[in-house]
């Protein structure tokens, strides 16, 4: 399945050992995790800035992803789709991919459930689809 992980998600699976790190780690080995620069500039901005990361392990975070999830080019979306417009950098990623899905942790995103035939799921929403 090819799907976006949202930059939240990403964050937790980055800050500590749980369920977002074992989400990121399984997609990687079992899904194709599509990303993009929107998605990575913001990981390595909120690493380095509110979680305190320095540059360069910020930088080696995002090294980790482009050398294990495919990175896409996107397109603005038409029109707002989301009450935040972050929020629709994380759709038009999925967009651009072809992805599934998206896997968030973002209530704006999560309230929207589906667009077109991508299904939006938090982390323990799209570990239910995974065992079932």
């Amino acid at each position: 399945m090819r799907l976006v992980i949202d930059t939240n998600v990403l964050i937790a699976a980055f800050i500590a050992h749980g369920v977002c790190n074992e989400l990121l780690e399984h997609c990687v080995l079992n899904h194709d995790v599509v990303l993009s620069k929107f998605i990575l500039d913001e990981l390595k901005d909120k690493l380095a800035g509110k979680f305190k990361f320095t540059t360069q392990e910020a930088n080696a975070a995002v090294r980790l992803l482009k050398s294990r999830c495919s990175i896409v080019a996107t397109q603005t979306l038409p029109s707002p789709v989301s009450r935040d417009p972050d929020d629709d950098n994380i759709i038009a990623t999925a967009l651009s991919g072809n992805c599934e899905c998206i896997i968030t942790g973002d209530k704006d995103l999560l309230d929207l459930e589906k667009v077109g035939d991508i299904t939006i799921a938090s982390p323990v929403q799209f570990w239910e689809i995974e065992t079932t």
